[in-house]
């Protein structure tokens, strides 16, 4: 009952209508400034995407254009290039000559200098090596002059009892 006695009037039909449209018109500015930043977003990432794609259809122009020639293209990777001669001049032979000499000291110098930069890192197992080396030396050298001294003293012994 309290249903049908609670009537609303129209003049606050209105007031109600009127104001769910400002609150309406209050999101709306709300969320406008929101919309911006996103839609320059969106048109900078269409322009870069238009760019992107220019640059695809450029490099498809380009593989078409190879693919087109192809046959030419692997006539030529298959021929190999040390059998094109430039023609030479008489009077450069002997430069030709002189060149070829020098770069052929030039391999063998090279060979060696790489022997050298091999052997970098097992330099300090030759010097290991060498120390060993040297101190098994001493102890020999040690032990030949103990031996020697010896022998001095046999023959020396050896002379008494002769002599006697």
């Amino acid at each position: 009952t309290l249903d049908l006695t609670c009537r609303r009037d129209p003049c606050f039909v209105k007031f109600s209508e009127v104001e769910k449209m400002a609150n309406i018109q209050a999101e709306i500015n709300e969320v406008q400034p929101l919309l911006f930043p996103v839609t320059i977003v969106s048109t900078l990432q269409f322009y870069f995407i238009g760019k992107k794609c220019e640059i695809l259809e450029d490099m498809n122009r380009h593989l078409e254009a190879i693919l087109k020639e192809k046959t030419a293209l692997r006539k030529m990777l298959i021929k190999p290039r040390c059998q094109e001669s430039l023609p030479i001049e008489a009077t450069f032979h002997k430069y030709v000559v002189e060149l070829l000499a020098e770069a052929v000291t030039f391999i063998e110098k090279l060979e060696s200098h790489l022997q050298t930069v091999r052997s970098i890192p097992q330099i300090p197992n030759v010097m290991k090596n060498m120390g060993t080396a040297l101190r098994k030396t001493e102890m020999l050298m040690i032990e030949l002059e103990e031996l020697g001294d010896q022998i001095l003293k046999w023959s020396e012994l050896q002379k008494e009892v002769y002599s006697d």
